[in-house]
């Protein structure tokens, strides 16, 4: 079934809200839009991608009128350095609007990843234009399927919660208010509140036995920086700052 747009629309009259039944990507159009001059807070969302863009190119299954497949333009108080904070912004509001209308609890890994019991639910995407951030964001909602292959085991809010029908539309309208409520921390307490609240909610930033997918290091999670990066302490014994990529958890040691 579509998305109630309509629906969406009443509980947030005040965002700008373009709506697709069917796009390439919803980051493709959203940089048409920022480009165009487009605010803060505007919306695109898609009942279906035929070309949707994970992360480090690949791309992201998009299976009609059962996720959530939207980028919002945000224009944040942030450097280039410490672009990962919005990353992290974006997997906190994620995981929360997840919980709220779900009852469904999540965990985030770093840098992008918000999982149910170890599967994935959620992937974020983050572009920086000049100054201002297009940010994708791809919700595993109703699905009951995935294909095999898959680099991470997929999950979805209806297979985390009994087979339940879940509604999109609540989805969606919790994440735009828990973005806000983040967007809002990250103006109040700056880059140290965001680094706080996500080491609280995932269970990979400390203390966590990783491999770092690019270069396959191996080692334990020591938190994060102050730019948002991800800190691994290395079998052989160094601090290693992971810039790029991401990680997976390790069961060999």
């Amino acid at each position: 079934m579509p998305l109630d747009i309509a629906r969406i629309r009443a509980h947030r009259p005040e965002t700008e809200i373009h709506y697709l039944g069917t796009v390439g990507s919803t980051m493709t159009e959203a940089a048409r839009l920022l480009a165009g001059g487009a605010t803060h807070g505007t919306v695109v969302i898609a009942d279906q991608q035929t070309a949707g863009i994970g992360r480090l190119g690949r791309s992201w299954v998009s299976e009609p009128e059962t996720g959530i497949y939207a980028s919002i333009l945000l224009r944040l108080a942030l450097s280039a350095a410490n672009l990962p904070i919005a990353t992290l912004v974006l997997g906190l509001a994620t995981a929360e609007a997840i919980h709220k209308a779900t009852h469904v609890a999540c965990d985030l890994r770093w840098p992008n990843d918000v999982l149910i019991n170890e599967g994935k639910a959620a992937g974020i995407l983050t572009q920086l234009v000049d100054t201002s951030i297009i940010a994708g964001i791809g919700i595993n909602v109703n699905q009951t399927s995935f294909p095999a292959g898959l680099r991470t085991r997929a999950t979805s809010l209806r297979l985390e919660s009994g087979g339940r029908l879940q509604s999109r539309e609540a989805v969606f309208v919790a994440l735009l208010d828990s973005l806000d409520g983040f967007c809002s921390t990250l103006e109040t307490q700056g880059p140290d509140g965001i680094l706080r609240a996500f080491t609280s909610s995932s269970s990979y930033v400390v203390n966590r036995r990783v491999i770092v997918e690019e270069g396959g290091v191996k080692g334990w999670t020591a938190g994060l920086d102050k730019n948002g990066f991800l800190l691994v302490r290395s079998d052989a014994g160094r601090l290693e700052r992971i810039a790029s990529g991401g990680i997976r958890p390790d069961y060999s040691a």
